[in-house]
């Protein structure tokens, strides 16, 4: 195993300071692949979709070599590639492979905070007895992560989890860059200023109409201008120019957010019919979340359009819910701030982050009525249609007001689903 190891900067670590890695599997959907079928090996790979709509999930290097990435159409992909072997995802293998990684990282610290199936912070607070510098406990774990697991991971070492996640992009694949404590700044300045976490297109060409262009340039520019310009966004962006980045490593395998999302064959034109794409993901999400026993207070809009331009919208409900209804009624709200006129769509989401955990028993009022209160119409209604779709599949049941369509799933396949009309209310 091979890597580029560098060093940015000058002297070692800060005695009793912060030591953070961010470790990233190099490639991971393709470098499993690679894995179980060693004929692949040297050959570019495209994971994904082969359909008219499909999109790049991983592109292994030498495949990158061509200009190929993910998030990218396959069309696109195969026009820079044509040669590219196309393998179909096999999700379940991924999230197996992931359990093995996490197991070698947990072994180095308790203190790991995954941020998706194939990356990872990890706090390396009081470990340094048992394994050692910091540096040397990245290099043992891209050691045991390659010998025990077959595969090749990068890793950043900084104070701070924004540069650890900066750095571990430094020096792809297999590769290992620390930032030394003291040397923060030195490392930041030249950087350009779209490496900052929030600064998107639009935000960095608004920055640089101002003549700014590196993380330097922002952090001379100071606060107060930045706030003028971006609000609260603008005083994130200064702080970070300073290196500054106060959050910590929380080990919590419990998902922040969940939701479901369509890419469609056709694109999705009108607001009406964009309202009932909506529905069907709200109606989804509805059903995870009673699985799950938790209800939502925050309700994100996911939305793409035909020239791969991607909005998403965020609100945050009075209550938290797991109605359907409530959720889809956001999701609505949402789409109204999106210029729909002349576009055609072929993404939309919804998710849900915020839960609240099960309300906890509370003590019996001994001078109420010995029957319990029954749950809401709504509730009750909402956990039979979760049920009966849990039980049948998720096009067994379905709102009316979706219609009786033929509904496109994430992968440009066509399912099918009947309305079924809502009891009539009892007299």
């Amino acid at each position: 195993m091979s890597g580029a190891n560098d060093r940015a900067g000058g002297a070692g670590r800060a005695e009793g300071g912060r030591a953070i890695l961010h470790v990233d599997m190099d490639a991971f959907f393709a470098s499993v692949e690679v894995r179980e079928q060693p004929e692949l090996r040297g050959l570019p790979v495209l994971v994904g979709g082969a359909g008219r709509r499909g999109v790049v999930a991983a592109a292994s290097y030498e495949a990158r070599k061509f200009g190929c990435r993910s998030a990218q159409p396959m069309a696109v992909a195969l026009r820079h590639c044509p040669q590219a072997v196309v393998v179909p995802p096999r999700h379940e293998l991924y999230a197996e492979v992931s359990r093995s990684v996490f197991a070698v990282f947990e072994r180095f610290s308790p203190l790991v905070e995954g941020l998706s199936i194939d990356e990872a912070f990890i706090d390396l607070a009081g470990t340094e007895r048992l394994w050692g510098p910091p540096r040397g406990v990245a290099e043992a774990l891209r050691v045991a992560v390659h010998q025990e697991v077959g595969l090749t991971c990068s890793v950043g070492l900084a104070s701070v989890k924004f540069l650890a996640k900066i750095a571990s992009g430094m020096h792809k694949p297999d590769g290992l860059t620390e930032i030394p404590a003291g040397t923060e700044l030195e490392f930041l300045t030249p950087l350009p200023i779209g490496e900052l976490w929030g600064v998107g297109p639009r935000t960095q060409e608004k920055l640089q109409r101002r003549g700014i262009h590196t993380v330097g340039d922002l952090r001379r520019l100071g606060e107060a201008a930045l706030v003028e310009m971006f609000g609260a966004h603008g005083q994130h962006m200064h702080r970070l120019s300073l290196g500054i980045d106060e959050r910590a490593v929380v080990p919590d395998r419990a998902a922040k957010s969940l939701g479901h999302e369509d890419t469609y064959a056709v694109d999705v034109v009108g607001v009406p019919a964009l309202r009932r794409c909506l529905l069907s993901q709200a109606t989804r999400v509805a059903d995870r979340l009673v699985a799950q026993g938790l209800k939502a207070r925050c309700v994100c809009l996911k939305i793409r359009d035909g020239q791969f331009v991607t909005e998403t919208r965020q609100t945050t409900l009075p209550r938290a819910t797991d109605d359907y209804r409530e959720l889809h009624g956001a999701a609505c709200r949402l789409l109204e701030a999106v210029d729909t006129d002349g576009r055609g769509f072929r993404l939309t989401g919804v998710s849900v982050s915020q839960f609240e955990a099960p309300e906890r028993e509370v003590q019996l009022d001994l001078l109420a009525s010995a029957a319990p209160e029954p749950p809401p119409r709504s509730a009750a209604l909402q956990a039979v249609l979760s049920a009966v779709r849990e039980r049948h599949g998720h096009q067994a049941l379905f709102p009316a007001e979706a219609g009786s369509q033929r509904r496109l799933g994430d992968t440009g396949g066509v399912t099918h689903s009947r309305a079924v009309e809502p009891a009539k209310r009892r007299r």
